[in-house]
């Protein structure tokens, strides 16, 4: 499927989306994200893809779309059904499923890759997405071990995140944001957000090339249109006013959060934040 086909299809795979129900206008934003990612990546029709991390399945539909009816997404997320809001894992799935994409999509909640009874025969699949989900991993040491893990199960990775250096003053409040809550669980405090562990792109090459992946190219990716940042801003600001949280950091830790909580709030505004930009990273 070519770029603009893909990118026309937008609008009916975000219908498609339980979470299009809730807040419409921003599940045609992030898929729409989606399609332009997967329409410069080279997944042809009738493909297999292991999807790592797939949350909601916003990429889960695109891929499905993309490697049409002769192809196969397995969409894999630790997290069990039960989890997110307003819309959980499981019933975003069930309607995937009962959709025209369903056939082309096996969903595995649940699912730690690095448990030993996980796994694929080697090249099983022609490719490997990650796409916004690796800050959720625990430690960096976790996603170099799934990074390693999954080497041999497939031929091409493709990495999607979000890029630390912001490249306008603008992107300074989801920055902070992101920092705020990464210190914090770095700290010990752990919660249920989705950035726990932030790390930069220069980070990223160094745990392929650690784990045996041969990046092919680097780019960057615009996220003009994105409401990440207004969400991120909003999740950091409730854990700072979250005072049982809080109370588990280290004093000093504590006191270098509250000093960044009153620059973010100096900085943000209350709605129309800047999302961070992203970047795309191929590998072999």
């Amino acid at each position: 499927m070519n770029h603009s086909d893909l990118l026309a299809k937008a609008p009916s795979l975000a219908a498609a989306m339980a979470a299009a129900d809730h807040s419409p206008d921003s599940q045609l934003t992030q898929t729409r994200h989606r399609a332009a990612l997967v329409a410069d990546w080279h997944i042809a029709p009738g493909s297999t893809v292991l999807e790592l991390g797939c949350g909601q399945g916003d990429m889960t539909a695109v891929l499905a779309e993309t490697v049409g009816p002769g192809g196969r997404v397995v969409a894999v997320d630790v997290a069990p059904p039960s989890y997110g809001a307003p819309v959980t894992l499981g019933e975003s799935a069930a309607r995937l499923a009962a959709g025209p994409l369903g056939p082309r999509i096996d969903f595995r909640f649940g699912t730690d890759v690095l448990d030993p009874a996980v796994d694929f025969p080697e090249n099983t699949f022609d490719h490997v997405v990650l796409a916004h989900c690796s800050w959720y991993f625990t430690s960096l040491g976790q996603l170099r071990d799934t990074l390693a893990r999954i080497r041999p199960w497939a031929r091409q990775l493709w990495f999607t995140e979000w890029d630390l250096t912001p490249t306008s003053d603008d992107q300074l409040p989801h920055l902070l944001a992101v920092l705020i809550q990464g210190q914090t669980e770095a700290a010990g405090s752990h919660g249920e957000g989705n950035v726990r562990t932030p790390f930069s792109r220069e980070h990223l090459l160094r745990l392929l090339l650690e784990t045996g992946w041969t990046a092919n190219s680097s780019e960057p990716v615009g996220t003009e249109q994105l409401q990440d940042g207004d969400w991120e801003i909003a999740a950091c600001l409730e854990l700072l006013a979250n005072e049982e949280r809080l109370a588990t950091l280290p004093e000093p830790v504590r006191q270098l959060l509250l000093s960044q909580a009153d620059i973010l709030r100096a900085l943000a505004k209350p709605q129309g934040n800047r999302a961070l930009a992203a970047y795309s990273v191929a590998a072999h």
